[in-house]
């Protein structure tokens, strides 16, 4: 359905909401397990509801992700190799040199992560470039045969634009960053670099009363750090998603406005494609060097 067709029954501000309300199931209030027909009804199902179409979407991304990397390196070649395996074998070479270049220490594991990060995000976000109303108003027409409301049919499709995923990826970063700092520093290494930096001295009694402020200050960085991870590429990916919304709802008004809104939905999709690819190397980047900072051993602060 169109923008135009679909703000018959719905307001500009009531067709926004919808296309950003996720598709939720979780417990109500009288004990009863559902999908919420509003973005209310999703509030009040607290933490232990789940985001289906977040969910599902990812989960996809990730197998496509897993289903492309596994068969290339299944029939890789070297006589005739194909578009498809110089186009993987150019990502892995880019993350492999970035690794090298930003990660001097001895760890099988960080350029495999680096990989399947910057791969499921970039693919999480290239959802952004399908047209708006295209798998929402499917969903919608599976749902409405069901049985639901269409007004109650909530789908969103770029997984990157629910802070869920977005936090939920960074926080698994973030345990890696505690485990490893700990296996490379130990506990006392761990809490010495909490407690010793970044005011430090000879003077064992000024040192002392430095352990307060240290800790506030470096506790804060290290909270940061995941923070700062998941609500960049969120806060990118949701703002793009909202000027996509935002450039429908204009395609529907009337001629002058829908032939404008179709040129700059062409501007921004091609601009948009900087932005899907820039987040994913960014998001990747980060964690490498977060990853490297977490082998760093108190010599060589």
């Amino acid at each position: 359905m169109s923008a135009a067709e679909h703000s018959e029954s719905l307001t500009s501000s009531q067709y926004i909401n919808h296309h950003l309300t996720n598709l939720t199931y979780g417990q109500f209030a009288d004990g009863h397990w559902g999908f919420a027909a509003s973005g209310a009804e999703a509030k009040q199902m607290g933490f232990w509801a789940i985001n289906v179409d977040t969910m599902g979407w990812s989960i996809f991304l990730a197998a496509l992700f897993f289903f492309i990397f596994r068969s290339v390196a299944k029939k890789i070649t070297s006589d005739a190799p194909t578009g498809l395996q110089n186009l993987v074998e150019a990502v892995v070479e880019f993350i492999d040199d970035n690794v090298k270049g930003m990660f001097p220490y001895k760890n099988s594991m960080i350029a495999p992560l680096a990989l399947t990060i910057m791969v499921w995000v970039f693919f999480m976000n290239a959802m952004d470039l399908l047209a708006v109303d295209l798998l929402p108003q499917i969903a919608k027409y599976i749902g409405v045969s069901l049985g639901a409301n269409p007004h109650e049919v909530f789908f969103k499709v770029v997984p990157s634009t629910d802070p869920n995923i977005t936090l939920g990826t960074a926080a698994a970063v973030f345990i890696l960053i505690v485990v490893f700092s700990l296996r490379e520093k130990g506990i006392v290494g761990f809490a010495k670099e909490l407690c010793l930096h970044p005011f430090s001295s000879k003077n064992i009694f000024i040192q002392a009363l430095a352990i307060v402020p240290n800790f506030i200050l470096e506790f804060v960085n290290l909270i940061a750090k995941p923070v700062s991870l998941g609500l960049r590429l969120f806060g990118n990916l949701y703002a793009g998603e909202v000027i996509f919304i935002l450039i429908a709802i204009m395609c529907g008004v009337n001629l002058f406005l829908g032939i404008f809104g179709i040129s700059l939905h062409v501007l921004w999709a091609l601009f948009h494609i900087l932005i899907i690819a820039l987040q994913a190397f960014i998001f990747t980047v980060l964690t490498i060097v977060y990853m490297s900072m977490a082998h760093q051993t108190d010599e060589e602060h």
